[in-house]
């Protein structure tokens, strides 16, 4: 069964929204994610913000935002594959039929890569996966390229390795993340937007004018879009929000999962939370965080 987040969205006022949504940011040159993070937080007068993964500063594109109980989902979208488009300059001319040959010889598949020294996260050699690298345009030295990777891959790096493995050294240009995971900068749906449309939105609304604002926010539940939704039964939910594991009593339908699945739980349409299946004797799963009802 999926959600028809539509509907929900439809459904709910402004302010439960503003509550658990996320917004799909089109990141300008300039800022840092955390800049973009706390400047909707500020606009909106929320209590916090959170961004789904790191832009550098030179860097634009997709940058969802995670609004008030929302940021609770971030590690649910951290991991999600990404898509870029950049220009990468070479530091000698090199044929494309070289460069595509290091590509499909030494950045491929899975590849070990040593995060940036001015990174945030632990300088350790770390796994990732390549789907793809493509060239699309070259010009004197610098290449225009396509890439999808999976999620925490420093696209930078992965630039300054080729080029060291050719042997002749490479840097990036530009470089813009054209979706994470299930968010798209052209998404019929949710298309990022700008933060001069985004502010504009804001004022409208402050102004009693919320159709522009609500036409951007997305509902938290989507999250389901990305972990199988699991739906219970209304009854013991009491007890749920105080901590209370999933029994297999509790599901509206007896379905089978393998232990240490991930599951987005819901009770009708109400999201209740995050789980881990279990499958201990009468307990289905036990929760990764739930969310209390508002009071």
């Amino acid at each position: 069964m999926k959600l028809n987040l539509k509907k929900i969205k439809d459904e709910k006022s402004l302010q439960e929204l503003l509550e658990f949504s996320i917004i799909n940011i089109d990141k300008p040159s300039g800022p840092t994610s955390f800049d973009v993070s706390d400047f909707v937080r500020r606009k909106l007068g929320l209590r916090k913000t959170s961004h789904f993964g790191t832009l550098d500063p030179k860097v634009t594109g997709v940058l969802p935002i995670a609004l008030n109980r929302a940021c609770k989902l971030t590690g649910y979208f951290l991991g999600e594959d990404k898509t870029y488009v950049g220009i990468a300059r070479f530091h000698e001319d090199v044929s494309l039929e070289i460069i595509e040959k290091t590509i499909k010889e030494k950045f491929s598949g899975i590849i070990s890569q040593l995060p940036p020294v001015k990174s945030r996260v632990k300088r350790e050699i770390r796994e990732r996966e390549i789907y793809s690298i493509k060239l699309l345009e070259k010009s004197g030295k610098d290449i225009l390229f396509f890439s999808k990777v999976q999620g925490g891959t420093y696209i930078r790096k992965l630039i300054d390795d080729l080029g060291k493995e050719i042997g002749v050294g490479a840097h990036m240009l530009e470089l813009r993340r054209t979706n994470a995971g299930i968010f798209f900068e052209d998404d019929k749906n949710y298309p990022s937007i700008n933060l001069y449309d985004f502010e504009k939105a804001v004022n409208d609304y402050k102004k009693g004018n919320e159709t522009a604002l609500r036409k951007i926010l997305i509902p938290g539940e989507i999250v389901s879009e990305i972990y199988e939704p699991i739906f219970i039964k209304e009854q013991n939910l009491k007890k749920i929000y105080t901590g209370r594991p999933l029994h297999f009593d509790d599901l509206i339908e007896d379905k089978k999962y393998k232990k240490g699945t991930i599951v987005s739980v819901f009770s009708s349409e109400l999201f209740v939370g995050m789980y881990e299946v279990v499958n201990e004797k009468e307990i289905f799963a036990k929760s990764k965080f739930v969310m209390q009802e508002i009071k």
